[in-house]
Formats: structure tokens, C-alpha cells, sequence
């Protein structure tokens, strides 16, 4: 479990083919000194398990399906990712409960920037858009969220100066991928809904 608060943007490193999937090593020293196998790492949102560290690297298995379903698979040696380590009880919880299993990868549809603040567009499935809603949280890349707007295929978010600068959004231009996990309590309710007609 997440928080959605990114501790580090992490370089990938190497990715080296392992079919179906790949190994993937990212350098990000302040964490991966702090990093022991087994441990879950929130990558762009995603977790994955430490499989090797060291001072400078974190070495995670992703298989086809994380692949497929992530931009994760978009990666290449050089490209910059929002790390998170998992939550230890007793922490601060300053984001939203994060699982770090993502539901879909969204498109960055508009971006407005006003000086150093940006306004954000996503184009999302219309299958997601029934479990958002305005002022409710959503992990973009791993980083939480709040909600301006929810229409039926897209959403939009405000962020401030801090969030820019220090994730993989600052960077983020129209027509670039992030992957998307909607608020857990959300997709319960949605399931509720549902379970009255069966």
C-alpha cells in the first residue's frame, strides 16, 4: 500500500529482455540504499518487487501483463520514473490510499500552464470516469491527486509548482502516457452499485 506521495525520481538504468517480460534496474541512491529484497516499490504508480539492490540500484522482474497494461513498457534507458516506497505502519498518510495496481493508462490531452502552475487534461476509458468524481483523489503516475473535473471519457487536475518539480509530471507533454489508479473506495462502491442486479 501507497501513499501516492513520490519520495524520488528515479533514471532507468537498464532494461534487459526476459521473455515474456524484462528486468528492469533503476539508479535512485537515496532509496535504493535504503532498499532490501522483497521490498514493493510504487514505479509511475506501479508495484513492483525488489528482486536485487545495491547503493545506487533497484532491480524489479515486469512481466507481460505489467507490460501491457502500464507505460512501463514505454520505457527506455534514460527515462525518468516516480518512485514511493511502500507505507510502514504508523506513517503520515499525506496523499490517499494507493494499492499500486493500475487500472489503465491515460493520454495527457491538454496542458495549460500559468507560470510555474498547470492545469492538466487526461483522456481516460469511460469505464474509469464512473469512479471519479470531483474533488476525489486519483494516482497519476503514482502521484496523488485531487480531482477538478470528471466528464465521461476525461478528467482534469491543478498542480502546484512543488508537484511539477519534483515528479515525472513536470516534464509531461501533450500525447504522453501516465499510468492511472483510481480511489480503492471508489471501485467498491461502483461494485456495490452493480451487485444489486444480480
Amino acid at each position: 500500500m501507497f501513499s501516492g506521495i513520490v519520495e524520488a525520481r528515479g533514471t532507468v538504468a537498464e532494461i534487459r529482455p526476459e521473455p515474456p517480460g524484462c528486468l528492469l534496474v533503476i539508479g535512485e541512491p537515496k532509496i535504493a540504499a535504503q532498499t532490501k529484497l522483497a521490498d514493493s516499490i510504487s514505479v509511475n504508480g506501479c508495484c513492483l518487487t525488489v528482486i536485487a539492490a545495491d547503493e545506487q540500484t533497484m532491480s524489479f522482474q515486469a512481466g507481460p501483463e505489467t507490460l501491457a497494461r502500464t507505460n512501463l513498457g514505454e520505457l527506455v534507458p534514460g527515462s525518468l520514473v516516480n518512485l514511493e516506497r511502500a507505507l510502514a505502519v504508523g506513517d503520515r498518510l499525506g496523499g490517499h490510499f494507493v494499492s499500486g495496481h493500475v487500472d489503465a493508462v491515460g493520454t495527457l490531452e491538454l496542458r495549460d500552464d500559468h507560470g510555474d502552475w498547470s492545469f492538466f487534461w487526461f483522456r481516460t476509458a469511460r469505464r474509469l470516469s464512473r469512479q471519479m468524481a470531483s474533488k476525489g483523489s486519483i494516482a497519476v503516475d503514482g502521484v496523488s491527486l485531487t480531482i477538478v473535473d470528471s466528464q465521461p471519457e476525461r478528467f482534469s487536475v491543478a498542480l502546484i509548482p512543488y508537484t511539477l518539480a519534483v515528479t515525472t509530471l513536470g516534464p509531461l507533454q501533450v500525447g504522453g502516457t501516465v499510468n492511472l489508479e483510481t480511489d480503492i473506495l471508489a471501485k467498491y462502491v461502483e461494485r456495490l452499485v452493480e451487485a444489486r442486479n444480480w
